[in-house]
């Protein structure tokens, strides 16, 4: 891929992930959270930038387009947490887990999770 995603991106990217298969501009528009009230104009101008991106493939069937990810969701979420962690914490994960536990954003089934990778990270 060329470029990072802008958040716009990611929503439309998060919808051609979830999809069981390649979806038009409609069908994406259809499927974007309510409350961002975009038009189909606004979706195809995303899709034109993510296929800027190399970030969706298209395939034509007959007089539209269909659009599936050209790229897969993992990689992707794994650049940017390192980006977010390197940013904000210096590349440290400790004081993202202090920061949270600070704000209580962190609830009981978060922490046992938590612990849970950690044991299998000692193992």
């Amino acid at each position: 891929m060329d470029a990072r995603l802008s958040e716009a991106e990611w929503a439309v990217m998060e919808v051609l992930w979830s999809a069981p298969g390649a979806l038009t501009a409609t069908d994406i528009a259809a499927r974007v959270p309510a409350e961002r009230e975009w038009t189909l104009a606004t979706v195809k101008s995303l899709l034109s930038r993510l296929l800027a991106k190399k970030a969706v493939a298209p395939r034509k069937d007959g007089r539209r387009f269909l659009y599936a990810p050209a790229i897969a969701r993992e990689p992707l979420v794994a650049d940017e947490s390192r980006r977010f962690v390197d940013r904000l914490f210096g590349g440290r994960l400790s004081p993202l887990f202090a920061h949270l536990a600070d704000e209580e954003a962190l609830d009981d089934a978060d922490i046992a999770a938590i612990e849970k990778l950690l044991k299998e990270l000692r193992r």
